[in-house]
């Protein structure tokens, strides 16, 4: 895995070193990562109950505040811990 890995992201690289970089490619590309998260935590929070949007409450608010990953993700996980803790689904 961690040879397909390498692999995939040289290839990456290797590809968009040779594609021109125009505004809107620019644009899209920056706009990837938010992209990627709404998807990744929408449909865990559909699926989620009220318990996971408490915690992706949380975390958005601990990021706005603090502007640190590790920190949103541990404020989200525990707000999520304490919500099922108190019988929350």
């Amino acid at each position: 895995m961690a040879a397909a890995t390498y692999a995939v992201r040289f290839a990456g690289y290797w590809i968009m070193s040779r594609v021109p970089l125009t505004p809107f490619l620019r644009a899209a590309l920056e706009a990837l990562p938010g992209a990627i998260i709404v998807a990744t935590v929408v449909p865990l929070a559909m699926r989620g109950g009220l318990s996971a949007w408490i915690g992706i409450a949380t975390a958005t608010l601990a990021m706005v505040a603090v502007r640190k990953d590790i920190v949103a993700l541990a404020t989200g996980m525990g707000a999520v811990m304490a919500a099922r803790a108190l019988g929350l689904p």
